[in-house]
């Protein structure tokens, strides 16, 4: 399943929108703490699609069938910059800079390869992890290196 989204902040809410769409059908439910961080990485990845390339991209989502309770959810996001995606120490005030930090701390797995002429970065989420058993462990997992650090949903 894949999503064309336009270089506009606009459709980072289209892209929540779409892939909720998309668990109905896949055996998450959509109070599950797993969807809710999906939604969340969703989110964040094309916001950095977005607004650091300022140009199309392509959002992919593979989920589990209804029967597998133990499978592994991939997002990827490919845009067409070269540039790679960096981490960074975002202060107190700044109103940007956590993307990547969060997608580290929630994701089981994250990371990025060249892709044509530009890049694709993905991360992976298991369905079995412990980590998903609640929505106060799911965005408390891994955070620990992030204490201190605010994180605003607009």
């Amino acid at each position: 399943m894949q999503l064309e989204v336009r270089p506009d902040p606009a459709e980072v809410g289209r892209a929540r929108r779409w892939a909720r769409s998309r668990l109905a059908g896949s055996g998450i439910a959509a109070d599950e703490p797993l969807a809710e961080t999906l939604v969340l990485l969703v989110s964040e990845l094309v916001t950095n699609a977005v607004v650091h390339t300022g140009r199309p991209a392509v959002l992919r989502l593979s989920l589990p069938g209804t029967a597998a309770e133990a499978a592994t959810v991939r997002l990827e996001v490919a845009d067409a910059s070269t540039r790679a995606p960096v981490p960074r120490c975002a202060g107190g005030e700044a109103t940007g800079g956590r993307g990547l930090a969060l997608v580290d701390g929630l994701a089981d797995r994250w990371g990025w390869s060249p892709e044509g002429a530009g890049k694709r970065i993905w991360c992976e989420l298991d369905r079995c992890s412990p980590a998903r058993e609640s929505a106060a462990v799911a965005y408390g997992c891994g955070l620990s290196l992030y204490e201190g650090l605010a994180f605003e949903a607009v």
